[in-house]
């Protein structure tokens, strides 16, 4: 049959390209957490469309910080934290695992919290019940499974995030206004506009994930049998475009998803008067154009499968950077007995999260907070990464070229301004 020829070489392309992405495509999948999920739908309520550009400018700026992640995983073999404790004083080193934990046990914490609610949502039985044995599964598959099943099994639920997509183009936009303010960026002197713009760029270029992309770089040169840091130095250009692909296509994705989810809530929520969410059913109600009645399932399903990698990702980003700062022995694909400490810090984080959850905190309220935090507490690593990406003598010849170096002080200068301007306005 001649004329599938071309449709069967489609697919192979097709699943050719999926099948060489890796950390890239996880680690945008994992940013948009259930973090991500509420501060684009408080977004959306609030401000309608006037922040759809958000999506547009954030891309370059995440997509160069997680670039220059990976470049520093495959060239010197080492995590973030790793390379931190050769080149800087120890009260640097321990100075940004500080920043990463307290981020990410807010962040687990807000996550559990967010996805226990939802699940109580459609299934009537208290999220006191759901938020641990959420915790207990997660943590249960990352120490006796592995990262990597997770993440087979789980991604495929974050593409139920995509009806946010089909539902945009159900819900009667406004799109003389969606194509107004994708292009021309609005910005308001309000207490509230800075916060939900600092949250923004915290759930979209957030510490966690600059940690997790360079060791998920460094465990992609162990499985190919590079065991040692000095096999693990070094790439090529091959390796280096390849991973490229990846990363752009996973902040792509991210940043689509992003997209869709503040023009879907702006066209059903805000457009009919709701600018507020404090509850999850609110936030659900933004697919129903879409779903009907079974929005909340729809929703349900995405939060939880974008829980299912965020979580296990802020676990073991803080696993990473305190085993390589303390020089511990620890990888996702060791066994437990191996790397007992790597381990204990997984443990820890998610009862922490726990404990924080159990705190009281509004689901939703705790969600958009956490990711305010985490662009509060951004730029001075993404100080340290472009200053460590920049240096010839960690990177040689694969140091950062000017344009990336460029992006990079972009980034820092725009996630500072939007948190001074965010205190400088706070009432």
């Amino acid at each position: 049959m001649p004329a599938k020829h071309p449709v069967r070489l489609a697919r192979r392309r097709f699943r050719g390209f999926f099948g060489r992405l890796g950390p890239g495509l996880i680690t945008g999948a994992a940013d948009d957490d259930p973090s991500g999920i509420s501060t684009y739908s408080v977004t959306g309520a609030a401000f309608g469309y006037t922040l759809l550009w958000t999506a547009l400018f954030s891309f370059p700026l995440m997509t160069s910080v997680q670039l220059m992640c990976a470049r520093l995983g495959m060239v010197t073999g080492e995590g973030l934290a790793g390379v931190i404790r050769v080149r800087y004083s120890k009260w640097v080193l321990w100075g940004a695992c500080l920043l990463l934990v307290t981020a990410n046990t807010v962040n687990i914490g807000a996550d559990l919290g967010g996805m226990g609610k939802v699940t109580e949502m459609v299934t009537g039985v208290s999220s006191l019940f759901w938020t641990p044995v959420y915790a207990l599964l997660i943590g249960s598959f990352l120490i006796w499974s592995s990262y990597h099943t997770i993440a087979r099994i789980f991604k495929w639920l974050t593409l139920i995030l995509f009806a946010y997509v089909i539902a945009a183009f159900v819900s009667k936009a406004d799109w003389v206004a969606v194509f107004h303010f994708t292009f021309l960026p609005h910005v308001e002197m309000s207490s509230t506009f800075w916060a939900t713009l600092v949250g923004i760029f915290g759930t979209t270029i957030s510490p966690y994930l600059f940690f997790w992309q360079a060791s998920q770089e460094v465990e992609e040169e162990r499985k190919q049998g590079r065991a040692s840091m000095e096999q693990r130095m070094g790439a090529t250009d091959a390796e280096l475009r390849k991973s490229t692909s990846d990363v752009v296509t996973g902040m792509l994705f991210s940043n689509l998803i992003m997209y869709f989810i503040i023009l879907t809530t702006a066209a059903t929520l805000h457009a009919h008067g709701q600018t507020t969410i404090t509850t999850a059913e609110q936030a659900a109600s933004a697919l129903l154009p879409l779903a009907g009645p079974g929005a909340y399932w729809l929703f349900s399903l995405g939060l939880i499968g974008a829980g299912m990698l965020g979580v296990p990702v802020l676990a073991g980003s803080s696993a990473y950077a305190i085993s390589e700062a303390a020089q511990w022995r620890g990888s996702l694909a060791e066994r437990p007995g191996l790397a007992r400490e790597f381990y204990g810090v997984i443990a820890v984080g998610l009862l922490l999260g726990l404990g924080l959850n159990s705190a009281g905190f509004n689901a939703v309220s705790m969600l958009f907070w956490s990711a305010v935090l985490n662009g509060v507490l951004a730029p001075p690593l993404v100080i340290i990464v472009v200053l460590l990406t920049g240096n010839a003598s960690i990177m040689g010849d694969r140091r950062n070229p000017p344009w990336l170096n460029i992006l990079g002080w972009i980034t820092v200068v725009v996630m500072t301004g939007a948190g001074v301007a965010m205190f400088a306005t706070w009432k």
